[in-house]
């Protein structure tokens, strides 16, 4: 099983900025993706950023410019940095990662970090 560990989540004033990491730990043979996505009350949950093994990265255009993903592979962690947050970033964020363990490759998902931003 792999266990994703969420931090760094919190209130910010608009115009701020938040760090979120996630940490992948477990019995992992490889991750091809990383990722955060968000879902604010009554809407669909939305991939906001991500990155894969190879150094791609590709963002939703309500963040570019202003999220920054970034990954180690060595320690299995994914980070976002987000800066001029907005009161419309104001959701849960999920780490996601696709890892390939003994038995094949799985989707898993963090637990979640709340992000408030206030206007």
């Amino acid at each position: 099983q792999v266990q994703l560990v969420e931090s760094g989540g919190g209130l910010v004033q608009a115009g701020g900025s938040l760090r979120l990491s996630c940490a992948a730990s477990g019995r992992i043979f490889s991750i091809s993706f990383m990722g955060w996505s968000r879902q604010a009350p009554g809407k669909q949950r939305e991939l906001v950023a991500s990155t894969t093994s190879g150094g791609s990265t590709n963002y939703a255009d309500s963040v570019k410019g202003r999220f920054t993903i970034s990954r180690d592979n060595a320690k299995a962690t994914v980070s976002l940095q987000m800066n001029s947050l907005k009161p419309e970033d104001t959701a849960v964020y999920y780490c996601r990662v696709i890892a390939t363990i003994a038995t094949g490759q799985y989707i898993y998902w963090g637990q979640g970090t709340q992000v408030t931003v206030s206007s």
